[in-house]
């Protein structure tokens, strides 16, 4: 099957005032790395069959299926969940995103993978009672991702009439050359330092950039 690339326009960010590039050529190898992975890219492509609005497959199955394949690793190597992530402000009951996990769930009987849905307008509304601080509703699913803890890790990727549609707000350069580098936009630093411990166990060739 023929697909397009699309990835989000570069943009640049008050913080230090970066410049940031998604190249085309990047993205391709990125689609081409997924497609490798039969559970992701299974995942991705019938996902659309649910006609959820608005919604990426992100996060650590993208992020680390790309490093098992740089590192040579296997491609299901330290992968805990799928996330799927999507924005109804029309919705914000535990109750429908629990039935969309459910309708993935029976899609996927047998799914090597724990699968995790959130609906991003709901965030806030839990947000302090795991994590200790408040947060502002979410106007947009793309403003979720924004705040994810990491850069590498800032990515949605869903596929829609045979388009692959690539959100990565920081680029995809530190994916690339394996690096962890904080997004400060959300987290702490105990969360950051968290997830940094845990990945490192399971890649030992990343380059940890500090709090």
């Amino acid at each position: 099957m023929q697909k397009s690339v699309r990835a989000n326009k570069p943009k640049t960010i008050k913080k230090d005032v970066i410049q940031i590039h998604v190249l085309n050529h990047q993205v391709e190898k990125l689609t081409q790395i997924v497609r490798k992975h039969k559970a992701i890219y299974e995942f991705l492509d019938r996902v659309q069959e649910l006609k959820i609005n608005n919604y990426y497959i992100g996060a650590g199955c993208i992020t680390q299926t790309t490093w098992n394949y740089l590192s040579d690793l296997p491609l299901e190597h330290g992968i805990k969940d799928v996330d799927l992530v999507y924005f109804d402000d029309s919705d914000l009951s535990e109750e429908k995103e629990d039935q969309v996990k459910s309708q993935l769930e029976r899609m996927f009987p047998n799914y090597p993978f724990k699968i995790d849905v959130k609906n991003e307008a709901r965030v806030h509304l839990w947000y302090k009672s795991r994590f200790g601080y408040e947060i502002k509703p979410y106007q947009s699913v793309e403003e979720a991702i924004d705040t994810w803890p990491t850069t590498a890790t800032s990515l949605g990727i869903r596929i829609t009439s045979d388009q692959w549609d690539v959100y990565a707000p920081y680029g995809l350069d530190d994916l690339f050359n394996k690096v962890v580098r904080p997004n400060k936009r959300q987290i702490t630093k105990e969360i950051y330092d968290k997830k940094v411990s845990r990945w490192k166990a399971q890649w030992n060739d990343l380059r940890i950039e500090p709090w």
